[in-house]
């Protein structure tokens, strides 16, 4: 087959049903694994013509250096912050993604937060388990219901969230780059604005260089001291430090974190926190969606060296 000899570089684990489709089509080469990357770079790099990665992980500028045929990076996610996207625009590199697939588990795990850090459920689960509940009780939680939610971002997930919590009679404001005219909710000119009215806070927006730590202690000070935060979009667009500051400081109630600045490191400031309710990153990792998004991966990487176009690649 054609396709089989040319060279694609995975840069961190992805599925093996992922894996296994590329391997069976292409020269695979999972850099991830290597004892001495910069060495295979310098001897094999001018051969690698597609990247396979995740959209946490990216890409860095000094491996694209040295990989001076490279046609095509295939993300395994929606985010493209982690890759130089001025970099391959200069090369012309074609850089796709996976839409669409992860909106309705991202959103899930947004209301799971909702719920989870609202109610307490991961506090009430350790109170049972220690063997508390014959000795004491919980203290009470906050209801969902009908509180006002605010969405930073109302793209694809921002939207699906703000579909859920109609379930629950939420009234929900939202602010973006524009106000769509089309969507019944209410829209906001700045988050400074939409913070002050927010008693669940979202952030939704995607990630990029213009996003890093949009949310800081500007916000947090907007914020209702009963608010709760929750971010299911990356971590970068929160600023840890006033974030913790603003826990600590009861300048606000609670969050619910599924990404973190400094991946896999979390601050041990957080951990410690009752009111926190953290996941590992998590938020589309389901059997399902992981799927969808490998056969949209592959699907990209084929069709470029068939001599089609990449389905789902990113307008620079």
């Amino acid at each position: 087959m054609k396709n089989s000899k040319q060279a694609v570089l995975i840069i961190a684990p992805v599925m093996d049903y992922l894996t296994e489709k590329l391997e069976q089509n292409f020269s695979v080469h999972k850099l991830f694994q290597l004892t001495d990357p910069a060495a295979f770079l310098a001897e094999q790099g001018k051969n690698i013509k597609g990247i396979v990665t995740r959209g946490d992980i990216g890409v860095t500028n000094e491996v694209l250096a040295l990989l001076p045929e490279l046609q095509i990076i295939s993300i395994f996610g929606v985010g493209t912050d982690a890759v130089d996207l001025d970099m391959t625009r200069e090369r012309n590199i074609i850089v796709t993604t996976t839409p669409g697939v992860l909106t309705d588990d991202v959103a899930d795990t947004a209301l799971g937060l909702i719920i989870a850090t609202s109610r307490r459920l991961c506090q009430a689960d350790k109170f049972l388990r220690a063997g508390q509940w014959p000795h004491s009780s919980m203290p009470l939680s906050s209801k969902v219901t009908g509180k006002r939610l605010g969405i930073f971002g109302m793209g694809r997930i921002g939207q699906a969230i703000a579909r859920r919590a109609t379930g629950f009679d939420m009234q929900i404001s939202y602010t973006d780059t524009t106000h769509i005219e089309r969507l019944p909710y209410q829209y906001l000119p700045d988050l400074i604005s939409l913070a002050q009215q927010s008693d669940i806070l979202v952030v939704a927006i995607s990630g990029g260089k213009d996003s890093v730590g949009l949310v800081n202690k500007a916000i947090f000070a907007a914020m209702p001291n009963h608010a709760l935060l929750i971010n299911i979009a990356r971590g970068s667009m929160i600023n840890q430090d006033d974030l913790i500051h603003a826990l600590q400081q009861q300048e606000i109630g609670g969050a619910g974190l599924d990404v973190f600045a400094e991946e896999p490191n979390v601050p041990q400031a957080l951990i410690e926190m009752e009111n926190v309710v953290l996941l590992p990153h998590i938020a589309s990792a389901t059997i399902e969606t992981r799927i969808q998004m490998s056969d949209i991966v592959f699907s990209n990487i084929l069709a470029h060296f068939s001599g089609e176009k990449a389905p789902t690649a990113i307008n620079y």
